[in-house]
């Protein structure tokens, strides 16, 4: 068959978004302290842009009323979102170069933060205690040794005799069966306690010896760990009692005695470490006055007041007249300045528009949750889905969930993530809607008040449910226990 060329035209919509919507969707995820990183990096890789300096001549500000982070009344007419709209419209010219920053409408505001514990590894905690001991600087390295030989639950799992061979192959260290025993009693004793144990029922017992844990019944514990561990591990709780010959009252406080003890004492000392994330601040201020009216604030942070550089706005506007007759170095210069130009009031209207799109979710957020933010009671956020805020405000889904994402508000009452206020909603049968956290606040109730000896199953509690006005299914009922922590009825015995 011949083979030939044909040409064919094709009509397509394509959907683009534009520089300025691609840097202002990006900026919108960033949280205060990252917009500061990356505000400094724009810095550096863009000469045209500078902090404002204190010298008024330099460059003219002026204030966008649509910026004032200040109270504000509930009940004004929405037209807020038009407003917005407006805001996220078509690019302005490059002629304009607008501010996107003010100063608070508190200055005497606090500056607060919600630190976290210092990072230390699990292996640095033991090793710091080594010198809370007298021993030599030979002990010491095989101590050392010891430590790193345990497993990440803290248990010791290498036999001592492996332990004494590979010190003596691989470090040159020459030790012996005792020393290895006596230092690893010393080991034992480190916080917390059960660290070292070479098996499960070495650790319970360590933690139950600890001279520091007073316990009424702990000669009775002790007997479970050491003449009833196989009946403790499979819960045959009757014949522990029965061997014990103790009443129904002394065994219950000897069971909640032995199921508080912790089987991975290095998980204590992991979970210390993970801690260590990065301190949360607050990117929105939220306070509600005497008379009920809700202050709201964006949280500057140390993120710099910008403009474009003097030097480069003067370059381009001398030689924007005059581009026909310009050497080839001042052309180059004039478009290399332009450029700079462009990109730097690009970035600071991308910046200025963030903060009014952050400032109106946040706004929208409080007008919906505005009994949880009059008496910080969690029963009383209302079910708010992140379609309820865009169409609030007049944004896409989308824009919410960036600005949601990974922020966090400061209210008078404590520091909360702004995905702390979304919520599904049930709906009861007189068409009532409640929020998931209602239906989890009651089943908490009924899982705390549920008799030990006989718990709910999952198919009770949901019927229980149904019957106090939460009309929610048996696997509902099991994810929210799964996410309170509470373990099925057959654990919880």
């Amino acid at each position: 068959m011949a083979q030939r060329l044909e040409q064919t035209q094709s009509q397509t919509q394509q959907q683009q978004l534009s520089p300025l919507q691609l840097a202002l969707s990006k900026l919108l995820e960033l949280p205060v302290a990252d917009l500061a990183v990356r505000v400094q990096n724009e810095m550096m890789d863009n000469a045209a842009l500078e902090e404002a300096g204190g010298d008024a001549d330099d460059y003219a500000e002026t204030s966008d009323p649509a910026d004032e982070a200040v109270g504000y009344d509930t009940d004004a007419p929405e037209a807020e979102a038009g407003s917005l709209d407006d805001a996220l419209g078509d690019y302005r010219s490059e002629d304009e170069i607008p501010s996107y920053l003010q100063e608070r409408a508190d200055a005497n505001r606090e500056y607060r933060e919600v630190p976290q514990a210092e990072t230390a590894s699990f292996y640095d905690n033991l090793q710091r205690q080594i010198a809370e001991n007298d021993l030599t600087e030979h002990e010491s390295r095989v101590l050392e040794y010891l430590i790193g030989s345990l497993d990440a639950d803290g248990l010791l799992r290498t036999p001592l005799l492996t332990i004494e061979d590979e010190l003596a192959i691989y470090h040159n260290v020459e030790t012996s069966q005792d020393e290895l025993e006596h230092l690893l009693s010393v080991l034992q004793t480190f916080e917390p306690r059960g660290i070292g144990a070479r098996t499960l029922q070495e650790c319970l017992r360590l933690q139950l010896t600890d001279p520091e844990r007073h316990f009424a019944h702990r000669a009775q514990a002790l007997d479970v760990v050491d003449r009833c561990f196989d009946d403790f591990m499979h819960k045959r709780w009757n014949n522990i009692m029965s061997r014990l010959g103790v009443t129904e009252h002394e065994f219950e406080e000897i069971r909640r005695e032995l199921t508080h003890l912790n089987p991975q004492p290095g998980s204590a000392l992991s979970e210390s470490a993970s801690m260590g994330a990065p301190t949360i601040i607050p990117d929105f201020y939220v306070s509600v006055s005497s008379d009920g009216v809700p202050s709201i604030s964006l949280n500057r942070g140390e993120v710099p007041e910008l403009r474009v550089s003097r030097a480069f706005r003067d370059t381009v506007t001398a030689y924007a007249g005059s581009s026909a007759s310009l050497s080839r170095e001042q052309r180059d210069a004039y478009t290399y300045a332009r450029r700079k130009v462009e990109a730097a009031v690009t970035f600071i209207d991308s910046l200025r528009r963030r903060q009014q799109t952050l400032l109106a979710v946040m706004r929208a957020i409080v007008e919906l949750q505005r009994p949880f933010f009059d008496e910080d009671d969690e029963t009383r956020l209302r079910p708010m889905t992140l379609k309820d805020v865009a169409s609030r405000i007049g944004v896409d889904i989308s824009t919410v969930s960036r600005v949601t994402g990974s922020k966090y508000v400061q209210t008078d009452y404590g520091v909360y993530p702004l995905k702390f206020f979304f919520s599904t909603q049930f709906v009861t049968d007189s068409g009532d809607e409640l929020s998931a956290r209602r239906v989890k606040a009651a089943l908490r109730e009924l899982l705390e008040k549920e008799d030990r000896k006989a718990p709910l199953a999952d198919q009770v509690l949901a019927e229980r449910l149904k019957e106090a006005g939460f009309p929610v299914a048996r696997r509902t009922v099991a994810k929210y226990r799964e996410q309170m922590g509470f373990p099925p009825a057959r654990l919880r015995r």
